[in-house]
């Protein structure tokens, strides 16, 4: 009689989050990544969709193009038609039959083996993917394209580990289980260009848990996109699992969101897409098979709103950090600032001196400390912004544009007297930051019109030496951002240690990166099992006296 290979409660190795490398001078990640940009430039692949391990090459190509050089193209990629996303449904319904059957320590295997390619052979790969792609300098594609993904695909093991070992109560004679179950049809995995890192979580974070997905990886990130399924191929991923599809919004989600099979939807995107999507959700919600989990991570106007006894070289720095890494293109980036009077002449001047001395370019040239924003659409919507500016307000710093052979916007400081004005409200997704100087007597007053100006709530700073203020700013401020900094910048979080998502305009809340993600995407079976079941009728109490 044989016996299973494998007995016990199996764990993957500790969980720790990858170090960062620095690229500095002489480093051998510095070298393999100039290296591999070098070879990268030069070639331009020419990206298939990937249905049930099968590449398909629909004729119908668009092009990829470097935001930093818009006259170099990275990349050519064929668009799914509505027979190729149905096809992608097929292949994930047959691929999830047998796929939700393996044990998850199997699946969890190939994630880590994903990681772990990610993390030596594949690094340069991804890195300079994102870099020319996405305009990523070094250090924004490491902890991005690398450290995050990374960080990503061996937490949720850990975190799918401990949900799996946590078991129900049992009593004398019976045995109760909880078991869970991958969804119950697929789920519509939709990524953004802002982070190579998403792209890689959205679609197998359901995957791991014993489901498979549609994957519409964003037009602008389609060179990294397909460099992070390669990846996943290369660890073992079997057909169908992820199913790679790059195509028209419209298109895509058309076909998907009306199926039955729709078991859920991970998003990052904006809100306004987000809406419509759960607006066409419950138009069809009595044509599904179960009800779809919806999981979004959308919009932000994000805050860092300084107290009197401030540090102002710190508060001066986080917003420069906040505000201009990656050229204001992170959903978490400080788009509005709020400081007082009293200290306000030396943290303007302190920002100021920061931004006259940042450079912006191509990020192949590492002394730039920003690249290009992601296309033209972008480029003209906060050139808009910046006219704006200058027309209604006072522009510090910054506030230049230039398309001619690259989407280079300036860092760029505006000072408002309204704390009403539209670029303190509206999201601008660009190096572009406003500021408005209260009476430092006004101090709970600027709390609420923090809290009351913008409808999203993802992520906020406070800068405070006195307790007292940091506690009336966490009371105040509690519903205004799900990801809350204390003296630090409202960027950078890091999976497993600040779990990130926002509610209100800006999502779910079902933050990434932790068990709360994971749990939506399964669904539990609760099973009893009694060892010796009764086989009579009748209850003791039913007795005569």
């Amino acid at each position: 009689m044989s016996s299973a290979p494998f007995d016990g409660n199996r764990r993957p190795a500790a969980i720790t989050n990858e170090p960062i490398r620095s690229y500095a001078p002489g480093s051998p990640e510095r070298a393999a990544l100039k290296t591999r940009l070098a070879a990268m430039e030069k070639e331009c692949p020419e990206i298939p969709l990937v249905i049930g391990g099968k590449e398909i090459r629909t004729g119908d190509i668009a092009k990829a193009t470097s935001p930093h050089k818009h006259g170099h193209v990275t990349a050519t990629w064929h668009k799914a038609r509505t027979q190729d996303v149905q096809a992608a449904i097929k292949a994930a319904g047959e691929a999830q039959r047998d796929w939700s059957t393996w044990r998850w320590e199997d699946r969890a295997a190939i994630l880590l083996k994903a990681a772990e390619l990610l993390a030596t052979t594949w690094r340069p790969t991804m890195a300079a993917a994102t870099m020319l792609g996405q305009s990523k300098t070094a250090f924004q594609a490491e902890i991005d394209a690398t450290c995050e993904l990374i960080d990503f695909w061996r937490v949720n093991v850990a975190f799918a580990g401990e949900l799996y070992a946590e078991q129900p109560l049992s009593s004398q004679g019976m045995w109760n289980q909880t078991d869970l179950r991958g969804l119950e049809g697929f789920v519509y995995a939709v990524t953004p260009f802002n982070f190579t890192a998403i792209g890689g979580n959205l679609p197998t974070a359901p995957a791991l848990m014993g489901g498979t997905s549609i994957w519409k990886p964003a037009g602008s990130a389609i060179l990294s996109a397909w460099y992070t399924m390669q990846l996943l191929m290369e660890a073992g991923l079997p057909p169908g699992v992820v199913n790679f599809v790059p195509g028209n919004a419209v298109t895509v989600s058309d076909a998907v969101l009306t199926h039955p099979n729709l078991g859920g939807i991970h998003f990052t995107g904006s809100t306004e897409v987000f809406q419509s999507m759960w607006k066409t959700v419950g138009n069809n919600i009595a044509g599904y098979k179960s009800y779809p989990r919806i999981v979004g991570e959308t919009g932000g106007k994000d805050f860092i709103v300084a107290h009197a006894s401030a540090d102002t070289a710190a508060l001066a720095t986080a917003i420069v950090r906040g505000s201009f890494e990656y050229q204001g293109q992170k959903c978490s980036a400080a788009s509005r600032v709020y400081v007082p009077k009293s200290i306000w002449p030396d943290v303007r001047d302190r920002v100021v001196a920061m931004i006259k001395e940042i450079r912006v370019g191509d990020v192949k040239d590492f002394r730039n400390f920003m690249g290009a924003v992601i296309d033209k659409k972008a480029f003209d919507r906060i050139s808009a912004y910046l006219a704006d500016g200058k027309a209604n307000a006072k522009v510090l710093a910054g506030g230049g544009a230039k398309g001619d052979t690259g989407w280079f916007i300036e860092p760029t400081l505006i000072q408002t007297d309204d704390p009403s004005y539209r670029l303190m409200c509206e999201e601008i997704f660009g190096p572009v930051v406003t500021a408005y100087v209260y009476d430092d007597a006004k101090w709970h007053e600027t709390l609420k019109i923090v809290d009351s100006t913008s409808p999203y709530a993802l992520t906020g700073a406070v800068f405070a030496r006195e307790r007292k203020a940091i506690h009336e700013a966490h009371a105040a401020l509690r519903n205004a951002a799900g990801n809350f900094y204390v003296n630090d910048k409202p960027t950078g979080a890091v999976v497993g240690q600040q779990p990130f998502g926002g509610a209100r305009a800006s999502g779910t809340n079902d933050k990434a990166g932790s068990k709360l993600n994971l749990l939506r995407w399964v669904n539990a079976r609760t099973v009893k099992e009694t060892f010796v079941p009764a086989t009579e009728h009748h209850y003791p109490f039913m007795d005569a006296e």
